[in-house]
């Protein structure tokens, strides 16, 4: 099966299988997609020792019991991965990353993803808790980082009576910062040069904001985004 250029970037282990006998009826299934050789090896080391895990190869990963994305931060090019492993119904996504925003938790969540966990707490007994559970169904999710969805939530339902709330509270900080230069009276080039995206990107992104908040333009969507303190 052919990977996209996101599933490219964000490789599967590619490494041997764990250390307990071939066909061990309790082994869960594991397929790591990491952003880089260091992040990815240094998950991979944690779990080849576990007798519970078996980390499938590249040309295994789409029958893992578990899928784990391992990343600095939520990205386009991670949500395009959580995305595509939320089709695939034979694996349960988990997330370790580094940084973390609410509203990026929510996007998170309505992709599939069951279990979160920080990379600095990524231990392997963390690791294997966290694969397990998601083995058995389960959710695991920080204490803290639950606060903020239920705060998060909590705001997307008292907006409701807005009928562009929803769309409002989901607003990514690319997003806000793109609207914030354009308020700032920064056109296209300028917007791009700034934040080291192309064209392209910044005229797509511009575009996404406009319709999905059913707006005119560019100005009336920077009008409603600081009528609403989102800028």
């Amino acid at each position: 099966m052919s990977r996209s250029a996101h599933e490219n970037a964000l490789n599967t282990t590619g490494t041997p299988r764990g250390a307990a006998p071939a066909g061990h009826p309790h082994r869960v299934t594991v397929a790591v997609y990491a952003q880089d050789l260091v992040l990815r090896i240094g998950v991979v080391h944690q779990l080849r020792q576990r007798p519970e895990v078996e980390l499938v190869t590249d040309a295994e990963a789409d029958r893992a019991h578990t899928s784990l994305v391992v990343v600095d931060a939520v990205d386009d090019e991670v949500m395009a991965l959580l995305r595509r492993l939320q089709h695939n119904g034979a694996t349960r996504t988990g997330l370790v990353v580094g940084t973390f925003e609410s509203a990026a938790l929510q996007r998170v969540v309505e992709c599939g993803v069951a279990a979160v966990l920080r990379r600095t707490e990524a231990d392997q007994d963390r690791l294997l808790h966290l694969v397990l559970a998601l083995a058995n169904g389960e959710g695991v999710l920080p204490g803290d980082l639950l606060g903020k969805l239920l705060s998060h939530v909590g705001s997307l339902q008292r907006s409701a009576l807005d009928p562009h709330g929803l769309a409002l509270s989901t607003l990514t900080a690319r997003e806000a910062d793109m609207l914030r230069l354009v308020a700032e009276g920064f056109d296209t080039s300028e917007i791009a040069q700034k934040t080291a995206y192309s064209e392209r990107t910044v005229k797509n992104v511009l575009h996404e904001i406009t319709t999905r908040l059913q707006l005119r333009n560019r100005a009336h969507a920077v009008g409603y985004a600081l009528r609403n303190g989102l800028i």
